[in-house]
């Protein structure tokens, strides 16, 4: 009613309300919602909420466990993201997260260390991170809201373990809030008939975003296969022309709890020249030769950071993996690359890599391996395989830096590098 007043109407009736009105209307998640953010009707078990960056899904996540707390009487719930930083920078402490939805009369006691959120009226809240799918071993809940299981790095084996411990109350439920990828995971959860799924894209929630957002990214990734993905919230096929193919990489992905010894690990690094938003990122992959001569992708760490930043994480993936070095692409200056990772760390053996042919070329012997079924994902790493199954050599406006940091690593581990298009030398 409000909405359909003209301009100097809806003035009039918003400044006859009084200042405790008002504060009721503020935290009215009903009154502000769009439609796509109520929740649905019927019997379901899972609400899956599939949406473009910036649709407001955690938003939608985050007042939804409000209302199941403050109206429905849930007490026992849990709260899981990809990492235990993201639970707590988004789901909890962010802008759009718990605390700031919840309104100052009943608002949560958030104790960290214990990876609790506890309500007034005794409810409480598990934190968890899906990082560790063994902690879920246990504990149990009558409600649960998992953000972007498509990042998870264990997905079915978190989703799995999660869904063990949804098992409390009349009517035990569950709120998933993500960006899709094309992930047999993802495909499965849409066709139970216990989930129901609805839909939303960037463009949906324009009104609260930046227009800078709008100017800058958006319209960089507007039209594009990403774009089709992040923004509007379509799940993704393989694409045509890209070297790689998605069923490839299902066929021989490995469980990351498998026991497994490697000859040596590898940091393969390519590095950015600046750290700009929208700039490239620094790939970083992390990868291990087995017992088997079969390459073993362990983890990704890629990030749009600065250089003293980025080199941090190389360093930090180098100790956590016992590393036997790093090989990064030098074709941008050897020596600032050389020098940006010994001030972090002096004696970090570095293996230099000048690639001296094109992408494509560099990239065709190892999509042959993993056609043949000798490299395996340790886990799931989505933006990554995102990336090596739309990128379009010649063709995608975007720079494959994933894509370049996991053909350094691999060639290093598998490859002869004297017929490869690369030169390497170790500092």
């Amino acid at each position: 009613m409000l909405a359909s007043l003209p301009e100097s109407d809806r003035k009039a009736v918003l400044n006859s309300l009084s200042n405790g009105e008002c504060t009721s209307l503020l935290y009215d998640w009903w009154f502000w919602r769009h439609d796509y953010q109520r929740p649905p009707d019927g019997d379901w078990r899972v609400w899956l909420q599939l949406g473009g960056r910036g649709s407001g899904k955690t938003r939608a996540g985050a007042e939804e466990l409000r209302r199941q707390v403050e109206e429905c009487g849930r007490r026992y719930v849990h709260l899981i993201g990809p990492t235990a930083a993201d639970v707590r920078d988004v789901m909890v402490e962010g802008e759009s997260g718990i605390l700031a939805v919840s309104p100052p009369w009943n608002r949560p006691l958030y104790e960290p260390s214990k990876r609790r959120l506890t309500w007034p009226n005794g409810a409480h809240a598990l934190l968890f991170s899906a990082d560790e799918p063994e902690r879920l071993r246990g504990p149990q809940c009558e409600w649960i809201w998992a953000d972007e299981p498509c990042a998870w790095r264990y997905v079915q084996q978190a989703w799995d373990m999660l869904m063990f411990g949804l098992r409390l109350g009349d009517d035990p439920r569950c709120i998933v809030t993500t960006t899709p990828k094309s992930l047999p995971w993802l495909k499965d959860l849409i066709a139970q008939a216990t989930t129901v799924t609805t839909r939303s894209t960037t463009y949906d929630n324009r009104a609260n975003l930046a227009p800078a957002f709008f100017d800058d990214i958006v319209a960089r990734y507007e039209g594009s296969q990403l774009g089709r993905q992040e923004l509007l919230a379509h799940i993704l096929e393989d694409i045509e022309d890209a070297l790689w193919q998605r069923a490839w990489i299902e066929k021989n992905r490995v469980n990351h709890g498998d026991a497994r010894e490697y000859k040596r690990i590898v940091v393969g690094v390519d590095p950015a020249g600046t750290h700009k938003p929208g700039s490239a990122e620094t790939g970083i992959i992390v990868g291990g030769l087995g017992l088997d001569n079969h390459s073993y992708i362990i983890d990704d760490l890629s990030c749009r950071v600065s250089p003293s930043e980025w080199a941090y994480r190389v360093v930090e993936g180098y100790e956590r993996y016992s590393a036997s070095y790093v090989a990064a692409e030098v074709n941008m200056g050897w020596e600032l690359v050389k020098a940006n990772l010994h001030t972090i760390e002096p004696t970090l053996p570095v293996r230099e890599v000048r690639a001296t042919r094109g992408k494509r070329l560099r990239a065709e012997p190892v999509v042959t391996l993993y056609e043949q079924g000798r490299v395996h994902h340790v886990g799931t790493f989505g933006d990554l395989e995102d990336q090596m199954c739309t990128w379009v050599p010649g063709e995608s406006d975007v720079s494959p830096d994933r894509v370049d940091a996991l053909v350094h690593t691999v060639t290093d581990l598998a490859l002869s590098t004297k017929r490869r298009g690369y030169h390497l030398g170790v500092a």
